[in-house]
C-alpha cells in the first residue's frame, strides 16, 4: 500500500476511534454519519474478531439500553444488496444493541476496499485490546495469504513492530490444544510464545496450566525441557504444599501456587483470568 494510503487510512481511524478531533475529519465523516435500522447492517465474514464474551455482551447491551450508542458502527455498503450494509468495525456494539432491543444504530459510511475493510477491523480490534492472541495472528495471516505483505509492511499498517507481528504469527504452528488454552484464556500470549519451540507444546501447556505458573516460570519449564527432555518446574513441591495449593485454590476458585524460598519465606500467587474474578479476588480479601 502506497504512504498516502497509509496515511489516510490512519486518519479514518483516528477519527474513528476519537484520538484526533480535527474540523476537516469531522466534517468528512458528518457527510457519510446516519441511522439506520439494525436489520440492515450484516456482519463482516472476514472480521479477525470470532469471540464474543457473554459477560463483556451483557454488560454493553445495559449500557446501551441505558444510554443508546455512544460510538458510531463503522460500515460499508454491500454491492448490490440494496440499503444493506456491511459492518467493518463495531460488530460488538451491533450485537448488543440488537440485545437492547434498538429499531436503529448510527453508522458511518466507509466504502473502502476489501483490503482496507480488513485493515481496519484488525486496527480498531487491536488498539482496543479486543482480539486475543490468536485472533490478532489470524487476521494478520489473512492480510499476509490475501494481500501479499510482507511482515515489515504489515507491521507499518498495523503500527506495530515486526517481532510483535513475527512472534504473534509464531502462536499460529500451535498444536490445536495450546490454541484452546489460549483461547480460553488459561495461556497469555506470552506462555504460549514459550512453547512455540517446545518439541511436545501440548504436554509442557497441560503442565503450565495445571500449576498456574507465570510466564516467567514457564519460560524456565521449556529451557528446562530443551536442556532433558523432560518438563519440570524449578523445584519440586511436597505433598503438603500440593494439599494447601489445592485448599486455597478451592476456598477461591483460583489456582493458587505456592512457592518455598528457604528460611520459612516464599511465594503465594494467584491466577485470575478476567477482571471480573480479580474484582471477587479482592472483596474476598477485604471481607472480615
Amino acid at each position: 500500500m502506497e504512504d498516502g494510503s497509509r496515511r489516510r487510512l490512519g486518519r479514518g481511524l483516528a477519527a474513528l476511534i476519537g484520538d484526533v478531533d480535527t474540523e476537516s475529519v469531522v466534517n468528512e465523516r458528518s457527510r457519510l454519519s446516519r441511522r439506520v435500522p439494525v436489520a440492515f447492517l450484516r456482519p463482516n465474514p472476514r472480521n479477525p474478531r470470532k469471540a464474543f464474551e457473554e459477560a463483556d455482551l451483557a454488560d454493553l447491551t445495559a449500557s446501551i439500553r441505558e444510554k443508546g450508542i455512544v460510538q458510531p458502527i463503522l460500515v460499508r455498503s454491500v454491492v448490490g444488496g440494496g440499503e444493506a450494509y456491511e459492518i467493518i468495525a463495531g460488530e460488538r456494539r451491533w450485537r448488543a444493541a440488537q440485545r437492547a432491543g434498538l429499531h436503529d444504530v448510527p453508522v458511518l459510511i466507509n466504502n473502502v476496499s476489501d483490503q482496507e475493510a480488513l485493515e481496519l477491523a484488525i486496527i480498531e480490534n487491536v488498539q482496543r485490546a479486543d482480539l486475543n492472541p490468536l485472533e490478532e495472528a489470524l487476521g494478520y495471516q489473512q492480510l499476509i495469504d490475501e494481500f501479499a505483505y510482507s511482515q515489515t509492511a504489515l507491521a507499518d499498517v498495523i503500527g506495530k513492530s515486526r517481532p510483535h507481528v513475527a512472534n504473534t504469527l509464531r502462536l499460529l504452528k500451535l498444536p490445536e490444544s495450546v490454541q484452546s488454552y489460549v483461547r480460553e484464556g488459561k495461556l497469555t500470549a506470552g506462555h504460549a510464545r514459550a512453547l512455540v519451540t517446545v518439541e511436545d507444546p501440548a504436554a509442557v501447556a497441560a503442565r503450565i496450566v495445571e500449576g498456574g505458573l507465570t510466564v516467567r516460570e514457564a519460560e524456565a519449564m521449556t529451557k528446562t525441557v530443551e536442556k532433558t527432555g523432560q518438563p519440570r518446574v524449578r523445584r519440586d513441591k511436597d505433598a503438603d504444599t500440593r494439599a494447601l495449593e489445592k485448599l486455597l485454590g478451592d476456598s477461591l476458585g483460583l489456582a493458587v501456587s505456592i512457592d518455598h524460598k528457604g528460611n520459612g519465606a516464599g511465594q503465594l500467587s494467584i491466577r485470575y483470568t478476567s477482571l471480573e474474578q480479580l474484582d471477587e479476588l479482592c472483596r474476598l480479601l477485604k471481607r472480615e
